[in-house]
């Protein structure tokens, strides 16, 4: 793809370092860009390099690697950087983030007004939901795109993912491929961290979705009133031709859509005044089943028998419906399609182990969505000799307040917990076994019940499954879809799941 510079800089605020290029007067018109980068490793000849300071490196530092590599552009936002090659245009913005993903926008002809796009935040359940709503729409007839912690899919071809919500190029040109191969809804999960450091600055959403909010991310955010206005700018920022769905069980609900500009509407399990209810009738560890309401169709309540379990998927499947709703689908086929859905990968997947114990995988790595799995357990358990067995650990370089609670609520849910490694990271995996055993100085001495502090995560599951006897249920927390282990900068293979079926 090739893009005049007058066209890519459209919107942007700048000011042109440069009185003449190799000596002669330019016209941003004939300055043709190949491709835009912020890693000076991905620069080619004829690229736009924009120079932003991270959190871990400053791009400024970078800019003659990235003229060496080919740039025939630079913008950045350091007051104090002073340009000094004749034959590359230098452009000083305000802001390189907010340049960035204009830019981007630009350069891929803005492809997020082409298509729907619905984003979705919370501390929990994006991926679940995202993954669900992809997979709706999919078996509603329609060509979608997903942009996921586990994956990106755009129609049926899978691409890997390395974060959560990834920067404004990638964002833009997987948009754009969307686009190009005729999707019609695309659906992704939006990161505290993506909202503050600009990543999704630009993008045209059809509807935003709040999930809930719970402590995680202090490490980044060091306050929570801090991760609250993070979550709430996604909503602030959206257009009044968008809809702003909110979880209003959740106290921080209303919150959320407090200065939005967007349609506003509630979803909840417990409060009458939502625009969007559900009740659960019955669960299991197979199944459950469930019943939607809405204001918005007069269809009398069917009940819609599913295969995803647990309070919290409720509320994940309430969401999935509720914005399909508003996207137009018809509730009869949304709710026929709803029963044929599966979890996402990672998420509370069971699995029937030889000794005929119960192994369940998930990606729970905050304390409330480990004590929304294991309160889900326990709730479907169909007797107290059928023992709850919890191997859990956290993961290092992050916040470190939620360790003690996690390991506290684990314990108290379960008949026995494990203590492992999750990814310790750059950290002492014992160092963050010892700051969760915290959490149990108390509890403990009441309760009394098996703990076990087991670094090596391998051996952690062994042990557990040599524990469980018939109809126990192995709850293997944290790492879900993840099939790596990070440790001291290193990625090791590391597969919960095929550690569960050895």
């Amino acid at each position: 793809m090739t893009k005049n510079l007058q066209d890519i800089l459209l919107n942007v605020e700048y000011n042109i370092e440069n009185t003449t290029l190799n000596g002669v007067p330019y016209n941003l018109d004939s300055i043709y860009i190949e491709g835009i980068a912020f890693d000076s490793r991905k620069v080619k000849d004829n690229y736009l390099f924009i120079a932003e300071k991270g959190e871990v490196t400053d791009g400024h530092l970078f800019i003659d690697k990235a003229v060496n590599n080919g740039a025939k552009v630079i913008i950045f936002d350091n007051a104090e950087y002073c340009a000094n090659d004749d034959s590359v245009l230098y452009i000083r913005v305000k802001s390189s983030s907010l340049t960035l993903a204009q830019t981007a926008k630009n350069f891929y002809d803005n492809p997020s007004a082409k298509l729907k796009l619905v984003g979705i935040t919370g501390t929990n359940g994006k991926t679940t939901t995202v993954t669900l709503l992809h997979e709706l729409f999919t078996k509603l007839g329609y060509k979608c795109g997903k942009i996921s912690t586990v994956e990106n899919m755009i129609a049926d071809k899978v691409l890997p993912t390395e974060r959560t919500t990834p920067d404004s190029i990638t964002l833009n040109e997987l948009l754009s491929e969307m686009v190009a191969r005729n999707c019609q809804y695309a659906f992704m999960e939006v990161s505290s961290h993506s909202v503050v450091q600009n990543r999704i600055a630009g993008l045209e959403f059809a509807g935003a979705i709040f999930s809930n909010i719970t402590l995680d991310h202090l490490d980044y955010h060091k306050t929570f009133a801090a991760y609250i206005k993070a979550k709430k700018k996604f909503f602030d920022d959206l257009p009044a031709s968008a809809f702003a769905l909110s979880n209003i069980d959740d106290k921080n609900g209303e919150v959320m859509l407090q200065n939005t500009k967007a349609k506003r509407y509630l979803y909840s399990l417990k409060n009458a005044k939502a625009d969007f209810k559900a009740k659960i009738l019955e669960s299991s560890l197979e199944d459950m089943e469930i019943t939607f309401e809405d204001s918005l169709n007069a269809y009398r309540n069917l009940p819609v028998r599913l295969a995803l379990v647990g309070k919290f998927n409720a509320y994940n499947l309430l969401a999935v419906y509720s914005t399909a709703i508003l996207l137009g689908a018809d509730k009869l086929d949304v709710l026929k399609n709803l029963s044929m859905l599966k979890a996402a990968k990672g998420r509370f997947e069971i699995y029937k182990l030889r000794n005929e114990a119960y192994g369940i995988i998930d990606y729970a790595h905050t304390p409330d969505a480990v004590e929304n799995v294991l309160n889900t357990i326990n709730d479907c358990r169909t007797s107290l000799t059928q023992k709850i067995i919890t191997v859990i650990g956290c993961g290092g370089n992050r916040d470190k307040t939620k360790r003690p609670l996690m390991a506290e609520i684990s314990y108290k849910l379960s008949d026995i917990l494990i203590l492992t490694s999750d990814n310790p990271r750059d950290e002492n995996p014992e160092d963050i076994i010892k700051d969760m055993e915290k959490g149990l100085d108390q509890v403990h001495d009441t309760e009394n019940k098996q703990v076990f502090s087991i670094t090596d995560r391998r051996e952690a599951i062994k042990i557990a499954i040599a524990l469980a006897k018939k109809n126990d249920i192995i709850l293997i927390a944290g790492k879900g879809h993840e099939n790596y282990q990070e440790i001291k900068g290193v990625k090791h293979h590391f597969d919960d799941k095929e550690e569960l079926m050895k």
